[in-house]
């Protein structure tokens, strides 16, 4: 079990890696704290570079607390659904035959057998946005291998509650969270070379950034605009 700093009702998980620095960081969507820190770091002297930047935490939090968050999608007609970036109205359709989704224009039409329940036609638009992003992935780490002189060997979609996406920078894996469907192509497009600018440089340290930073300048921009879109309801 990892090691946990508490400072007042705060609970901070720590990791200890390789890394030269202690980073602090504060996750979407319920403002959980994390602390990273060199392996050789004693315990109460992370807790006292918690304890400086109790301010920042509690911002952050507040932050957090006050985004936007998606409803609970109920799968109905007229309801709102977003598809890169853009607002979209469902329109349901109950008929005996295999479910199906089709996008005409700004309308995703949802055909369902009837009395379907509202787990069948969540994953009836779930299969669907893997159908999609499975499409636009591919590609998009074609184009950028030959541009960070990187090789990536395979890629996971996975749901996730904290972080749109993941690195295994040894078996040189990315891992894409799958509401990154819903948000602009572009911010699709930021993930995936951060995590892969991630397979040259494991940890944010100062030459991460310098390589995000000459491979995509706006990363700064990108990532705010992230992160300031609703949370998503899972």
């Amino acid at each position: 079990m990892g090691e946990v700093i508490e400072i007042g009702d705060l609970a901070i998980d720590v990791t200890r890696k390789d890394v030269k620095n202690v980073h602090l960081s504060v996750h979407p969507p319920d403002g959980r704290v994390t602390l990273v820190a060199p392996t050789s770091t004693r315990i109460d002297v992370a807790r006292a570079y918690a304890i400086t930047k109790i301010g920042w935490i509690r911002q952050q939090q507040g932050k957090l607390a006050q985004q936007a968050r998606e409803a609970p999608r109920q799968f109905v007609g007229r309801e709102t659904h977003y598809l890169w970036g853009r607002r979209h109205l469902l329109r349901v359709t109950e008929c005996e035959g295999k479910p199906a989704v089709r996008l005409d224009h700004r309308t995703i039409h949802l055909q369902v057998r009837p009395g379907s329940t509202l787990e069948t036609r969540a994953k009836v638009i779930h299969n669907w946005h893997l159908k999609l992003l499975h499409a636009a992935v591919p590609p998009l780490i074609k184009k950028w291998e030959s541009r960070i002189s990187v090789e990536v060997q395979g890629y996971f979609l996975q749901r996730m509650k904290t972080k749109w996406g993941s690195c295994n920078a040894e078996q040189r894996t990315i891992r894409l969270n799958t509401e990154l469907v819903k948000k602009p192509r572009d911010l699709l497009e930021y993930v995936l070379v951060h995590e892969m600018i991630h397979i040259l440089a494991p940890t944010h340290s100062p030459r991460f950034f310098d390589l995000l930073s000459t491979h995509y300048p706006s990363w700064s921009e990108a990532r705010t605009e992230l992160n300031e879109l609703p949370i998503p309801a899972l």
